[in-house]
């Protein structure tokens, strides 16, 4: 709705731009236009009329670049305004709205333009993995993460490389807290082990979070703009590497292979459950992961830094799987729920399901 009205103010301001082009040319009688209007500054009145048109189609058809063609359409518009401000002056309301628009434009322009960039060199520092899943590599391990594999569909197939899904769910910051919904797209390598997540979250109607969290060479780093523009929140330190560490443990459930991965260790807990413990780059952090007899994996527990006002406090984190399903060839959790299990009561922060995954995709040319 927002951006469909955004879509007409932009054209109707353009097309009322063709009031001046007129009267200059004198194509048509404008009762509304009181002050003369020289050739030269009808010339200019079409120019904008233009500018804006192409903003506009731009803008509607979701073309990055859409800003770059507001801004000479504003800058000119103004100048004609303030020269004719009897008859014009209520179009600056209209630039006003261009303006914070553009504004915007510039800031998801810019965003996606910094993750483009460190995806491309995310991407260029992997390794292929060469190697398959097999009754004798996954014999080593403990029965029940045998019997996981297995029922994946894992066994006898091409190690993964790379991962790269899309998510659909709602999330809320405080226990209280209103669900906003979430689109999410995210990629994973193997080797070495990493990943970058892409989230555009709808705060309110109109407002958005662009959020980018990322685990590469072993460090964290989350990133939050309101309209991809403005920092709310740019953590990175020793406790972000151990969440992010924790996450690329926990959600191996969607690329399995990577359970034979050298810096993944594994131990029975008890028949239905197995600890896991990923060592890299010289942090370690463990996890438990509880299957069902049938191998689907049901939960995953680990103890994870939760960020407070007074820092950060080391809490019990849950991650619960709702539903299955086979993407890409594999069988695994695409309905999870993500739970602080704190002192004063669960925090449930995170719905998601996966709704698209392939693995091994060319993504940088």
């Amino acid at each position: 709705m927002i951006r469909t009205a955004f879509f007409l103010i932009l054209l109707l301001h353009g097309l009322i731009h063709l009031m001046g082009f007129a009267k200059a040319f004198q194509f048509a009688e404008i009762s509304g236009l009181t002050q003369p209007v020289g050739k030269p500054a009808g010339a200019a009145w079409g120019l904008t009329a233009l500018l804006f048109t192409v903003t506009a189609a731009l803008f509607i058809l979701k073309k990055e670049g859409w800003w770059m063609w507001a801004v000479p359409a504003v800058v000119i518009s103004q100048i004609l305004i303030f020269t004719s401000w009897q008859d014009a002056k209520f179009g600056t309301l209209a630039n006003m709205i261009a303006v914070v628009g553009l504004i915007i434009g510039y800031g998801q322009w810019h965003f996606n333009n910094m993750v483009n960039s460190e995806l491309h060199e995310f991407f260029t520092q992997k390794t292929a993995v060469t190697n398959r899943v097999t009754e004798e590599k996954i014999a080593v391990l403990p029965p029940i993460v045998q019997t996981w594999l297995r029922h994946t569909g894992a066994v006898g197939k091409p190690a993964a490389s790379t991962v790269h899904l899309r998510q659909s769910g709602e999330m809320r910051t405080v226990p209280d807290g209103k669900w906003m919904p979430v689109e999410a797209e995210q990629y994973f390598t193997l080797k070495p082990p990493g990943f970058v997540w892409l989230a555009d979250v709808r705060a309110a109607p109109g407002i958005h979070l662009a959020g980018r969290d990322r685990y590469v060479d072993g460090h964290g780093h989350m990133l939050i703009k309101v309209f991809s523009l403005v920092p709310v929140a740019n953590a990175k330190g020793p406790e972000i590497d151990q969440g992010t560490l924790l996450r690329f443990l926990s959600e191996i459930v969607w690329f399995p292979s990577a359970a034979l991965e050298d810096y993944i260790q594994w131990e029975s807990v008890d028949a239905h459950a197995a600890k896991a413990t990923m060592n890299y780059k010289g942090l370690t952090a463990s996890g438990v992961f509880r299957f069902s007899p049938d191998g689907d994996m049901v939960s995953f527990d680990a103890e994870r830094y939760y960020d407070r006002k007074g820092g950060a406090t080391l809490e019990h984190w849950h991650i619960a799987a709702k539903a299955w399903k086979e993407l890409d060839g594999v069988r695994m959790p695409i309905h999870c729920e993500v739970t602080w299990k704190l002192k004063e009561g669960d925090f449930t922060w995170y719905k998601l399901e996966i709704t698209n995954l392939k693995y091994d995709e060319k993504i940088i040319q």
